[in-house]
């Protein structure tokens, strides 16, 4: 399990880039591999489990988990509509993933070190 959830994370990262990228292109089936990918990307980080249990932690996880849901609703926002509503949802998940991707190990570590 250990080395799924990297690998599913891995691969649907690339998917939610390559199809917010070739979306402008017009490719009908860039909402789909976005979505496909976004999808991929919450359930890894729906099932990965801190190391440590603290509130400043469970506070994180729980933001990372609002933007990778985020990325979901924009992806359904892609498939749903033709205009450009789905890049707001999309720069506010990603707001959350960039900001819990730099402090959800820096408090992990914290925490690690101060035990």
């Amino acid at each position: 399990m250990k080395q799924i959830l990297p690998a599913l994370f891995t691969v649907g990262a690339l998917m939610v880039v390559t199809g917010a990228s070739v979306y402008v292109t017009g490719w009908p089936a860039a909402p789909y591999v976005y979505t496909v990918g976004a999808t991929l990307v919450a359930l890894a980080q729906i099932n990965d489990r801190p190391r440590v249990q603290n509130p400043a932690i469970r506070r994180l996880r729980f933001q990372q988990i609002l933007g990778a849901l985020l990325l979901v609703l924009a992806g359904t926002l892609m498939l749903l509509t033709r205009h450009n509503e789905w890049i707001v949802c999309l720069t506010i998940a990603t707001i959350f993933e960039l900001y819990t991707s730099i402090r959800l190990p820096q408090e992990e570590e914290k925490e690690l070190k101060g035990k």
